[in-house]
């Protein structure tokens, strides 16, 4: 590897252990083996560095949603799966979702590293629209990423924020399922006139 790359992986590993706002550039320098000068030079800073590395930690957490996904497109049971997959990536105790609910919690504390992250969150609400739909990524149309990805979004940070401050009562699959069919249930008893 180089420089580039070990300090991507450096950056990756300080995220980890210490956060975005406990880890420094000398820290960085420490875990990759690199110098001080070649982060100005391959990233521009050390919140532009931390920002990369971040996003590309979440890139590789699709792996992890992707797991064994059962039912089709759009049914409960794909609900269960792929929230099920999710929730699997949460429960560890150096959950990277940890991380992500520090980078919210900072928000203008540390801008570079949130403008960055607020383009990426677009795309990841395309890539959890791909996820529950079954379409390619570069199909899902820019509708359903303001619609369904927002859901899904606002979804995934609900989660993230009540495993990371109470792991003990968070929602498993079973119940964000069983939620949703309430609320499908009830959809449909109001607009007929029933009770929900």
């Amino acid at each position: 590897m180089g420089h580039r790359e070990d300090l991507l992986e450096g950056a990756k590993r300080c995220l980890l252990a210490k956060g975005f706002v406990r880890t420094t550039a000398r820290d960085i320098v420490k875990e990759s083996g690199t110098n001080l000068a070649s982060i100005g030079y391959h990233y521009g800073s050390k919140d532009a560095l931390l920002a990369q590395a971040y996003v590309a930690m979440v890139e590789n957490m699709s792996e992890a949603f992707d797991g064994e996904v059962k039912g089709g497109p759009g049914s409960l049971e794909r609900f269960a799966s792929v929230w099920s997959n999710v929730v699997g990536t949460m429960r560890g105790p150096g959950s990277m979702w940890r991380l992500s609910m520090e980078a919210v919690a900072l928000g203008d504390q540390v801008p570079e590293v949130r403008d960055h992250l607020a383009r990426a969150q677009r795309e990841g609400s395309r890539g959890l629209v791909a996820l529950f739909t079954d379409a390619p990524e570069d199909e899902v149309p820019e509708e359903a990423v303001d619609t369904l990805g927002t859901f899904y979004t606002t979804l995934m940070m609900g989660l993230m924020a009540q495993w990371t401050f109470d792991p003990g009562s968070a929602p498993e699959a079973d119940r964000l399922t069983e939620g949703l069919r309430r609320v499908i249930e009830g959809t449909g008893a109001a607009a007929t006139g029933g009770a929900p």
